[in-house]
């Protein structure tokens, strides 16, 4: 199993009562300026039962009505069953917005018979999730650009600014959005302000995981917890401190600190429009 690194004293990054109440007036008035500005007649969010999804989807309601949301779930084989059947509670249960279940794997099996360097048999192999994992980002958002082109809508992320920070989404997959409502907010401050806006909290502590291939969480994949990411973010990439202080202060490794400021400059790419000369 994977060492997942873990600060001795994490930086608590709570909102005030009165600060979250501001965050939501913010986002929310983001989002339907958004939809203004654009002419758009509907937010389109694809629904994943993660807490990222599901605090944009409320946000997204408060902004506009439930019959100005619309949530796509789309489900691959690599989906744990909870978390679609969570993605579904939040669309139906929870917030009354129309919504539809796709399933994604014929069109991931159709891709990968298309490439001849690719095989149906192979593509669970482990040197091969990570492109298959890609292609299914990629192929939910073209069903969300779909659906959003039919509607007149825009289509709205669900990244966070711990995520975007060290690339941890799919560049054209879960990266290609019209905007993102929730860009300005750490990982353990979408945790909070969903609970705030009452996301239940069974879904606001739940594992996350991109789940673009079997028993993927973030974590692991990342080899960091969130709250020692996002203390390294504000304190080294965001902040003023040093490799040396950063460790220092979280009571973590200096190469753990290096293996995010490493992170961070590769996936710069990621969060800038295509460069030209």
């Amino acid at each position: 199993m994977t060492e997942i690194a873990q600060a001795d004293e994490p930086l608590d990054l709570s909102f005030s009562e009165t600060e979250l109440e501001e965050q939501r007036a913010t986002i929310t008035s983001f989002i339907s300026d958004q939809l203004q500005e654009a002419t758009a007649d509907s937010a389109v969010i694809a629904l994943s039962g993660g807490i990222d999804s599901t605090l944009v989807a409320h946000l997204a309601v408060d902004a506009l009505d439930a019959d100005s949301v619309y949530g796509l779930v789309l489900p691959s084989n690599v989906n744990r069953e909870r978390n679609m059947s969570d993605a579904e509670r939040v669309a139906d249960e929870l917030l009354g917005i129309e919504y539809d279940v796709i399933d994604i794997e014929p069109l991931v099996d159709a891709f990968v018979e298309a490439d001849p360097h690719l095989s149906v048999a192979e593509k669970d192999e482990e040197e091969l999730q990570v492109v298959i994992g890609n292609a299914r980002a990629r192929i939910r958002a073209v069903l969300s650009y779909m659906e959003a082109n039919r509607r007149g809508g825009l289509v709205l992320g669900t990244g966070n600014r711990s995520e975007a920070a060290v690339g941890y989404f799919t560049k054209y997959g879960d990266g290609a959005v019209d905007c993102n409502p929730i860009a300005n907010l750490y990982k353990q401050q979408v945790r909070q302000l969903a609970r705030h806006v009452g996301v239940p909290e069974e879904l606001a502590a739940k594992t996350p995981s991109a789940e673009l291939w079997d028993a993927q969480t973030d974590e692991s994949e990342l080899g960091i917890e969130y709250d020692t990411l996002d203390s390294i973010l504000v304190l080294h990439i965001d902040g003023p401190l040093s490799v040396r202080a950063t460790a220092a202060e979280l009571g973590v490794e200096e190469q753990v600190v290096e293996r995010v400021r490493a992170l961070f400059e590769a996936s710069a790419h990621k969060r800038y429009a295509p460069p030209g000369p």
